[in-house]
């Protein structure tokens, strides 16, 4: 599938958080999260600002994004990335494969040794998208237990 020739990805900034909390309110509409838009805007703030937790990539038209954040692990040899969010307001165009590869080029430019994601159990066409860029399912379980709050402050 060839993505449209006139998308161009590129590094999101501070100008784009408008836009990206507008994509991530229909990205949490269609995976079926709550939205806080608040809480979206503050937690994109430090990624444009910097590339300290990660980065965001965005397609300007059609309109697409990819968040990538950095994590490190002894297991997986030291520095890794969550591919956190990937969005395409429209299916079917290549855009999320193209976003993908743009990912994927960054983790390895970067010097990651993995990339994790998560998809919703019923999500079975973002897994079969995620398995044709060598993403495979592990037997790992996540488990999440939220704290007080966001916070973009390092540790």
């Amino acid at each position: 599938m060839t993505p449209n020739p006139g998308a161009a990805i590129r590094r999101a900034d501070t100008g784009d958080v408008d836009r990206l909390v507008e994509h991530h309110r229909e990205y949490s509409v269609h995976d079926g999260h709550e939205v806080d838009e608040a809480a979206a805007r503050a937690a994109f703030g430090p990624l444009l600002d910097d590339d300290t937790y990660g980065v965001v990539l965005i397609v300007d038209e059609p309109a697409a994004y990819a968040v990538l954040t950095w994590g490190w692990s002894i297991e997986g040899g030291g520095l890794e990335g969550v591919l956190d969010e990937i969005y395409a307001r429209e299916r079917g165009r290549g855009l999320g494969s193209a976003l993908i590869d743009a990912v994927l080029g960054e983790a390895t430019d970067r010097g990651l040794s993995r990339v994790f994601l998560e998809t919703e159990a019923p999500n079975g066409r973002a897994r079969r998208l995620y398995a044709r860029h060598g993403f495979v399912e592990e037997s790992s379980i996540w488990m999440t237990r939220p704290l007080a709050g966001p916070s973009s402050a390092p540790i």
